[in-house]
Parts: C-alpha cells; sequence; structure tokens
C-alpha cells in the first residue's frame, strides 16, 4: 500500500511538472505575437502618416497607406475600418508625444526666465512640426477628433502650478486662467504656420514669442 501510494504521489509530481513546463512552455508565445502585432499597427501609422502629408487626407487611400505599409489591404482593414480610424489614431498618438513634451518642459519651467520659458514652448512646438508633417494635415482635416478633456485640463493645470512657482502669490483660479490663455497664444500659430512660406515662418514664430513674452511678464510682474 505503501509502495502504491509513493507510485500515485511520484505520478502526480511527474504529471504536475510536465503540466507547469506546458503551460510556461505556452505562455511567451504571446508576447511575441503581441509585439508583432504591434509593430505592424506601428507601420501602418507611419505609412499612413507619410501618405497623408504626401497626397492629403482626401487624396490619401487604404490601398496606398497598406502598399507603403507592406501589408496587404485585409490585413489595413483587420487593424483600421477605414482611413478615418487611422487618421484619428494618429491624431490620439500625436497628442500624447506632444503631451510627454509638454510635461517636460512644464517640469523646468520654474527654473527658466520668462523669455527662455517662451523660447522652450515655440521650439518645442516647431520640432513637433517638422518631425510630423502629416500634423498639419491632420489638423485641417475633418476628423471629428478631440483630445481627451482630462489631458487638456492636466496640461493647464501642470502650466498654472508653474507660473505659481514664479510667482507664489499668484492664485490659483487665476494662474489656470493665465496658462489657458497663454496655451491659446501658442496655438494660435497653428493655422498660420502651415499656410505660411518657410520664411514667412520665421517671421511668425518672431511674432508670437514677443507677444507671449509680453503676456506672461505682464501676468508674472517680470
Amino acid at each position: 500500500m505503501v509502495r502504491s501510494l509513493k507510485v500515485r504521489v511520484s505520478s502526480y509530481i511527474v504529471a504536475y511538472n510536465m503540466r507547469m513546463s506546458s503551460d510556461t512552455a505556452k505562455a511567451p508565445r504571446r508576447k511575441p505575437q503581441q509585439q508583432r502585432g504591434e509593430q505592424r499597427m506601428a507601420a501602418m501609422l507611419d505609412a499612413a502618416a507619410v501618405e497623408f502629408a504626401q497626397a492629403g487626407f482626401d487624396a490619401a487611400t487604404m490601398t496606398a497607406i497598406a502598399e507603403r505599409s507592406g501589408s496587404s489591404i485585409g490585413a489595413l482593414y483587420q487593424y483600421f475600418p477605414n482611413k478615418l480610424a487611422l487618421a484619428r489614431a494618429l491624431r490620439e498618438q500625436y497628442g500624447e508625444q506632444m503631451a510627454r513634451r509638454w510635461s517636460g518642459l512644464i517640469a523646468d519651467a520654474a527654473q527658466l526666465s520668462v523669455t527662455a520659458l517662451v523660447d522652450r514652448v515655440f521650439d518645442l512646438m516647431i520640432g513637433f512640426f517638422e518631425e510630423h508633417p502629416a500634423y498639419f494635415t491632420l489638423l485641417n482635416a475633418t476628423l471629428g477628433y478631440q483630445r481627451n478633456a482630462d489631458s487638456r485640463q492636466r496640461l493647464r493645470a501642470q502650466f498654472g502650478a508653474a507660473l505659481r512657482e514664479k510667482k507664489p502669490e499668484m492664485k490659483e483660479d487665476e494662474a489656470l486662467r493665465t496658462a489657458n490663455v497663454a496655451l491659446q497664444i501658442v496655438k494660435g500659430l497653428n493655422p498660420l504656420y502651415a499656410q505660411a512660406a518657410a520664411a514667412e515662418r520665421r517671421e511668425l514664430v518672431a511674432e508670437f514669442k514677443l507677444a507671449l513674452v509680453a503676456y506672461l511678464k505682464t501676468r508674472l510682474h517680470r
């Protein structure tokens, strides 16, 4: 009986170890599949960005985007049901990237002079425009897209907090209002910049910098 019990226990351990080994072997297989899916989706979005920038949103086609990404048209439709879904996904991606850049800048804002802060703000914006030429195409297209309200509010709150570090006596509601106005000044550059020639763009940036420096110096008494 003891021998029989030992045999059963031994058999159970062997079976358990085999099952665990099998489960362990199966589990990692999901990760490469997920990674391949993410890489394929990223390639599709990159291809869409190039196609939108070169052809424009209206003229861009799903077929051209699929060919540019090295995917079949069927595979593209599995991830994105139409061109609008691709454009919205790109806008969301751009919004997240921009938010990360803003967060890094705002973290340094309290240590910067007003002029240096404004220079950094517009340098950030212009750098993003140059890296993502499809940005203006998507900005001017009718996508029915709007950034998450919480994300917008978080950015304003961060900027307002940075302003209060420069002027501690500034009340929270005043800082938030000032941050709102400052961000609207920055956003006002977008449509003018998109339509201007290269030389005119430099002049526009200089004008907007002057406007924002003057506004912030007045509000911060700097």
